[in-house]
């Protein structure tokens, strides 16, 4: 489907099927199956329809895409509706783990929440790393959104973390994200992908 990256993920208007690939593909299928049944009620999150060993099948939600919307320009309404729907996460006490518009599904008259999806990488932790990691999304992938990013601050409610502090968050995930390609497919192109992706964001300043 459109917009998956690390999972191979099917599906049509009734179900969504997604299976997990890479390294400890198990424990974020696990993880992610754990989250959506514990959130289901108090977050919209898709609904569980099966598990197995390998795949998750939910309910197809419809809504439109956050990056998808940005391309349209609705960027201060996704901005805004990303931050008030980050607030109710971290309120559960909760880190989501790969947060921003990409894994968000909205209703395209209101712009509100339709579905958070993607839990496989949801723990314990501390508000900058979805803080961050959402900026960090805008700044690679919507550079020229940069500027509008106060929309999604302020819309949080919460302290802005320094700008050094978000950094050094998105640096950590980067290097995350680097071991996790690397032990996928060692020299790969995935691995090759996240040390320019960590050089770029080293290279960002405030």
């Amino acid at each position: 489907m459109k917009h998956g990256y690390t999972n191979s993920t099917v599906g049509d208007d009734t179900w969504v099927v997604k299976c997990y690939e890479g390294p400890d593909a198990a424990i974020r299928l696990r993880t992610e199956s754990r989250f959506l049944r514990r959130l289901r009620g108090r977050l919209p999150v898709p609904a569980i329809h099966k598990v197995t060993p390998t795949s998750v099948t939910t309910r197809y939600v419809r809504g439109a895409h956050g990056q998808d919307l940005l391309d349209e320009g609705r960027v201060i309404e996704v901005f805004a509706e990303c931050g008030r729907t980050l607030a109710r996460i971290h309120r559960l006490g909760i880190v989501h783990g790969d947060y921003g518009p990409q894994n968000l599904l909205f209703d395209p008259a209101t712009f509100e929440t339709a579905a958070i999806l993607d839990w496989e990488w949801a723990h314990p932790g501390e508000p900058i790393e979805d803080l961050a990691w959402c900026e960090w999304i805008v700044r690679m992938h919507h550079p020229e959104h940069v500027p509008r990013l106060p929309s999604f601050f302020d819309a949080y409610g919460g302290p802005v973390p320094s700008w050094p502090d978000r950094q050094a968050a998105m640096l950590a995930r980067c290097r995350a994200l680097l071991d996790f390609t690397g032990r996928w497919e060692p020299g790969g192109d995935g691995e090759k992908l996240w040390r320019e992706r960590l050089d770029i964001t080293a290279s960002w300043s405030a």
